[in-house]
């Protein structure tokens, strides 16, 4: 039996079924704050050999046959005693499995079904295939990512799967639960990345409209301003520049000595500006310039490797980064006040389902079957 997790969600408990990485993020997020995760994998899956994935700290792994009836009635039996489903497959193949919303809402009522999609339980685009870039695209965010002059560039995945994503997954599984207190019913949580990319954008939308925002990469905020993106340094590094108010603007020009300077709130001055700045950059290495702002609201600050990121002094200082293993990964968020500290082990095969409804002698008995792993 597995042992109790502490944390603001201690005594929550979610079935995760395995999926690409947005539903694991949704339940490491989970995970992290003391959720008690049980990820559901193919049987062939599943070994002793324990899960280093970051996303899958803190949580427990079984396999499971979701294709048999057996491995459906043992599903079921887990969902009995869950708080929450994570389910990752397109619209309509948890329905054909026996393992959909009102399949599961038959046995327990009071259970938060978890839905992540890409383009959401509904629409033209529902049963077709896609991924962040898609979601994106169609969104209007990803045109609003790039170089002026250049193509439309993805942010890696992090805006449709993560952010737009998982996190947004995880938030609304909160709400269900929330919301359970008052009603004494689950919900279904439809999360679809495409919905989720445009909330994040939220604070865009108008001004694309009223054309107080124009063409990627000539903006404030998208490095079309010079007092907002990144210069590189005279040994190929580089530093990231966000001195938007005036007294940071002035901080970050009088620590590199630079005067007779464009007014920047003139647009026609943008490229002068980022030229003089660009040169004066080139001029020290990064270490230099970390040293001539130290201290200072000047906004300016060494673009890190991940590597460096670990062992910078502000980062060790708030312990942001933990070592499990070989390997570092960031420390969960946000901090909660006297919360306990987090599981971040990875994460094991539960041999002992009797605590989620399956008795030893029917879990043996599954094994034995090829249901169960």
């Amino acid at each position: 039996m597995s042992e109790a997790r502490q944390g603001p969600l201690s005594g929550v408990r979610v079935l995760e079924l395995a999926g690409l990485a947005p539903g694991p993020f949704a339940g490491m997020m989970l995970a992290d704050h003391g959720a008690d995760v049980l990820r559901i994998d193919r049987v062939q899956a599943v070994s002793d050999r324990p899960r280093t994935d970051v996303m899958d700290r803190g949580k427990h792994t079984i396999g499971l046959d979701l294709k048999s009836p057996e491995g459906v009635a043992a599903f079921k039996k887990l969902a009995e005693n869950a708080d929450v489903v994570i389910e990752v497959f397109r619209p309509g193949v948890a329905e054909r499995l026996g393992i959909g919303p009102d399949d599961l809402h038959a046995v327990n009522e009071r259970l938060v079904y978890g839905r992540m999609t890409g383009w959401g339980q509904d629409g033209p685009l529902a049963p077709t295939a896609g991924h962040d870039i898609d979601y994106l695209a169609i969104s209007g965010v990803l045109s609003m990512l790039g170089r002026e002059g250049g193509k439309p560039t993805p942010p890696i995945n992090i805006l449709g799967d993560f952010a737009g994503g998982g996190l947004m997954l995880a938030y609304g599984v909160l709400l269900a639960l929330f919301e359970r207190e008052r009603t004494g019913r689950g919900k279904v949580v439809d999360a679809a990345m495409v919905d989720g990319a445009a909330l994040l954008f939220s604070m865009f939308y108008h001004g694309v409209q009223s054309g107080a925002w124009g063409p990627r990469g000539t903006n404030l905020l998208d490095t079309g301003a010079p007092q907002y993106d990144t210069y590189e340094t005279a040994d190929g590094e580089y530093v990231a520049v966000g001195s938007l108010e005036p007294r940071f603007w002035d901080a970050m020009v009088t620590r590199m000595g630079l005067t007779d300077l464009p007014d920047r709130h003139d647009r026609k001055q943008w490229p002068t500006l980022k030229s003089r700045l660009a040169e004066a950059f080139r001029s020290r290495t990064r270490a230099e310039w970390e040293a001539v702002f130290d201290g200072s609201d000047a906004c300016v600050s060494p673009v890190l490797s991940m590597p460096e990121a670990v062992t910078h002094p502000h980062n060790v200082a708030r312990g942001a980064f933990v070592q499990v293993g070989d390997f570092h990964q960031p420390l969960p968020a946000p901090r909660l006040s006297g919360a306990p500290e987090p599981d971040l082990s990875p994460a094991t095969r539960l041999d002992d389902l009797t605590s989620w409804g399956l008795p030893p002698e029917e879990s043996e008995k599954l094994r034995s079957q090829g249901v169960l792993a």
